[in-house]
């Protein structure tokens, strides 16, 4: 069984690497070397009270985070946020990589407006095989704003230190944000194969006595079906559609429901019942909320 190690700030991070102390103590800038590479990480579970991005070149191995595995290429950027757990496999192939992690607290960032919008930046929930591969250009990009934020806490610290590291980070994930949007619009195929077999996880769901035993379907029982993560299952439909993976699916439902309405002679909250409301309250506002009418005055209506 695995040991499970928790490191609370960037300065336990330093200590255990046995590298040294952060020029500060809210944000730290880790050069992926043969020391880091070759650092002996057990068989642990690793749990940070901060955030991680991580560019990796080089690397061939794998790293476990979540439920899923990912072997890295060239020019890889992940992002984890607090409390998550990650554990290093197959040690012996990480050497020769190279790259950097950035680390930064949550309480450098509290007082700031990126407080307020990080949890915008949904790719802090992705799974780790949902990594941002960069074009060595978008790579130079992301790289020159790690390097003014090392630059910066590497001077003297003064009043302004903290809002231009900020500012870098923020640039940062803005930056990253426009790439993952550009990795969505280049991998079209396959992400309409991905809307393919989600609708069709819709389809079979409904056509199944499921609805009746498990309620609703759920975005997050679809990206289960697609070994997917909610936020990227998510955010791969919003681009492809331009609209939520929930609207995806409350559409589906309402659209079964106006056949069952015109199609048949069941009552309201009979029809409710089987495509997973246990309350036909539910059910009536979300249809009311659609197509504006109620269920029974648009059936009286057709």
């Amino acid at each position: 069984m695995s040991n499970i190690v928790r490191i609370r700030s960037i300065n336990e991070v330093h200590k255990f690497l046995g590298i040294e102390k952060p020029k500060h103590p809210l944000v730290s800038v880790i050069e992926i070397d043969d020391s880091i590479t070759n650092f002996d990480y057990g068989d642990t579970k690793y749990v940070f009270d901060f955030y991680q991005i991580n560019l990796k070149q080089g690397f061939s191995g794998s790293m476990n985070y979540g439920r899923n595995s990912y072997d890295f290429d060239e020019g890889t950027l992940t992002f984890i946020k607090p409390n998550q757990t990650i554990q290093v496999e197959n040690q012996e192939e990480i050497k020769g990589s190279s790259g950097w992690t950035l680390l930064f607290h949550p309480d450098l960032i509290r007082k700031s407006e990126l407080g307020k919008t990080i949890e915008d930046y949904s790719f802090f929930n992705y799974d780790l095989n949902e990594a941002l591969h960069l074009s060595e250009k978008e790579r130079k990009s992301i790289t020159e704003l790690v390097l003014k934020i090392k630059e910066e806490y590497n001077q003297n610290i003064d009043k302004h230190s903290q809002e231009l590291i900020v500012g870098n980070i923020e640039m940062l994930l803005k930056y990253s944000k426009r790439f993952y949007d550009r990795q969505f619009y280049t991998r079209t195929n396959l992400n309409k194969d991905i809307l393919t077999e989600f609708n069709r996880s819709l389809k079979n769901y409904y056509n199944s006595e499921e609805p009746l035993l498990n309620g609703v379907l759920t975005v997050k029982e679809c990206s289960n079906q697609l070994n997917l993560s909610v936020n990227y299952l998510g955010d791969l439909i919003k681009s492809e559609t331009g609209k939520s993976a929930k609207e995806h699916i409350q559409e589906y439902v309402i659209e079964r429901a106006k056949t069952k309405l015109l199609g048949s002679s069941e009552d309201v909250s009979q029809i409710a019942y089987s495509l997973g409301y246990e309350y036909p309250q539910g059910f009536n506002k979300l249809f009311k909320s659609k197509v504006g009418l109620s269920p029974s005055q648009y059936r009286n209506l057709n």
